[in-house]
């Protein structure tokens, strides 16, 4: 990195040091979905000088999105996510090359999305379905992958951690995908973000929300979610993802 690219992460090269600096200005990271953890995953890896993003999701800003995702403002409603995020990831480091597409991950189409030569992918999307062929099709080409598990009707940041997929527990989402990726050949290799508490949802939708996919791929009601826990998923995917890519200083844990 020049100087000027590196002034806005001084604080950071101090911590790192600038071979670890230099490591993360050439990395070429993938985030898939850009809703409630993966606008602050994104967010972190831009922060962080991570040199290339490679932004998907299909959706555009809604009203019910505010209270957790990111992008969401009143200034950008209706507008398509990827680019929302492109824009806000060149305000902060315009030295970022990024790659934003407005592009829903169709189960049948994943492998063709990927490129093998990035250095990590963070799989931040609700839909089963697309999120199990995601994992199989990253860990078949090679690319380390962060998958964010249930984020939604939770409330203590305290019961967040990480894992290998397969020392997953309590998240009913990362269960389904254990044995649906074991029918894949994949056991293991997956680091996940999720938490051990169990859900705390109750209460219906009170505004009249359409229902979403659910953990089985049926429809269900919208589940509540509240801005700092599934804001800290996103956080510590970004976590994840550096642990990936300088383990020199920042070890990957079993």
């Amino acid at each position: 990195m020049n100087p000027a690219s590196l002034a806005p992460f001084a604080r950071t090269l101090q911590l790192i040091g600038p071979s670890a600096m230099e490591r993360l200005s050439r990395a070429r990271v993938a985030v898939v979905g850009l809703g409630a953890v993966g606008s602050y995953a994104t967010e972190a890896l831009a922060r962080t000088g991570i040199g290339e993003l490679h932004l998907f999701d299909h959706d555009v800003v809604g009203e019910s999105n505010r209270n957790r995702q990111l992008f969401a403002l009143s200034s950008t409603l209706g507008q398509p996510k990827a680019e929302v995020a492109r824009q806000r990831v060149l305000d902060i480091n315009p030295h970022c090359r990024v790659v934003a597409r407005q592009e829903f991950v169709a189960p049948q189409e994943v492998a063709s999305l990927l490129d093998p030569t990035w250095d990590a992918l963070v799989d931040a999307i609700d839909g089963v379905n697309a999120k199990v062929h995601l994992i199989a099709a990253a860990v078949r080409a090679g690319i380390p992958v962060v998958s964010s598990m249930g984020a939604a009707a939770k409330l203590d940041p305290s019961q967040i951690t990480t894992a290998d997929l397969a020392r997953t527990r309590v998240c009913p989402l990362a269960q389904v995908l254990r044995k649906r990726l074991r029918r894949l050949g994949i056991t293991s290799g997956v680091r996940c973000v999720f938490s051990l508490e169990p859900p705390q949802n109750t209460n219906p939708p009170l505004l009249g929300e359409t229902p979403e996919q659910g953990v089985c791929g049926r429809p269900r009601e919208p589940l509540g979610s509240i801005s700092y826990l599934t804001g800290m998923f996103g956080l510590m995917a970004a976590a994840e993802v550096i642990r990936i890519l300088v383990p020199e200083i920042f070890p990957v844990r079993k």
